[in-house]
């Protein structure tokens, strides 16, 4: 059983964010964080979450969590507290700017383990042009300080395919991430969406095939296993796993998704609705066959793979013709995709279309 938690309050707009955040709402953040409990204490109870069936992931996302104090999500953790694992995993994303000692001090004492930095450059000019309200400087002093403060487990993102992009400029940034304490690396292509500052400027996004293939080699030849087409690390993330798998998940926050078996829940995504109304839930049932589509995309892109006794007689064959053109591999009852970078049409492929 996995946890999300959405935090949609940020202190700036990035360029290239469609995430739900929001730079105007600050005011409210008491009464979200009272709505996200409410409806906490509702996903527990749709959930079934017991002892028996306890959270083994929780991930704070947003938005910006670091821009909320420990304080406000002091009772969320009390609250989760008697259901989970031994072992949960509990990360947060936070932006250098805003993750202050004070702030990683107070979620290292609630119980996170984990966090994840939205460092996306370590060099000042590409921040500018990703619109970051961060600096080279505050990465490095976030990330040193929440390794000083006793973080065993912490992760880096970082942007390419981003105009000006070279090999050069790249190896800079990896070169830097791993001279830091991180045990992991969330590498994302620069997509252009809807709704954006970049909408307009759609050059701003200029991905180079054999430019990504050094780059995901570079990072790999320092140790860094890649789990899945976006995720590097000595240690995965096991929250990412669990979508991967196909595990249930609560969703809790404004625009949060949760799914259960067959069922999607969505929570309205604006902020004053969702803190006025946090049970306001609307629910979609998923067919098998959207089910299936769904674990071949994630199996494929990732290193879970798909099971092949989850496949039509006509998919099982297009996967193992597959295996002999040498683009899956078939391990212990599971197709294995070896190269990410061709998930979708993989995909596609078995699926038959």
């Amino acid at each position: 059983m996995l946890l999300y938690l959405h935090i949609p309050f940020c202190d700036s707009k990035c360029s290239y964010c469609a995430f739900n955040s929001y730079v105007d709402k600050f005011g409210q953040r008491e009464a979200y964080m009272n709505a996200l409990h409410t409806q906490l204490f509702h996903e527990l109870d749709r959930f079934e979450v017991s002892v028996d069936n306890p959270i083994e992931t929780v991930f704070i996302g947003g938005g910006t969590p670091s821009t909320v104090d420990p304080k406000l999500y002091a009772p969320l953790f009390a609250t989760i507290a008697p259901f989970l694992a031994p072992d949960a995993e509990i990360t947060s994303e936070a932006n250098p700017n805003s993750a202050t000692a004070h702030w990683l001090e107070g979620m290292f004492a609630l119980g996170v383990n984990r966090i994840s930095f939205g460092v996306q450059s370590f060099e000042d000019t590409k921040l500018k042009t990703l619109g970051r309200a961060h600096n080279t400087a505050h990465a490095i002093d976030a990330i040193r300080t929440a390794h000083a403060i006793g973080f065993k487990h912490l992760s880096c993102d970082l942007i390419y395919g981003v105009i000006g992009d070279t090999q050069e400029s790249l190896l800079a940034d990896v070169t830097m991430a791993f001279s830091l304490p991180i045990d992991h690396i969330s590498l994302y292509a620069l997509t252009i969406e809807e709704n954006t500052l970049f909408e307009t400027k759609p050059q701003m996004s200029q991905e180079q095939l054999e430019l990504t293939q050094w780059l995901f080699s570079e990072i790999e030849s320092r140790g860094f296993t890649q789990y899945e087409i976006s995720n590097f690390g000595k240690t995965p993330s096991l929250h990412n796993m669990g979508y991967w798998q196909h595990k249930d998940y609560m969703g809790v926050g404004a625009g949060a998704v949760g799914f259960l078996k067959n069922t999607r829940f969505y929570p309205s995504t604006d902020v004053d609705c969702y803190s006025a109304s946090p049970l306001e839930i609307h629910t979609e049932s998923l067919q098998a066959n959207a089910l299936l589509s769904e674990k071949l995309f994630l199996g494929f892109r990732s290193c879970v793979g798909v099971e092949a006794s989850i496949l039509t007689p006509t998919q099982a064959k297009t996967a193992q013709w597959l295996c002999e053109e040498k683009l899956l591999h078939y391990t212990k009852g599971r197709y294995h995709n070896p190269n990410f970078l061709l998930a979708d049409e993989i995909a596609l492929r078995v699926e038959g279309y």
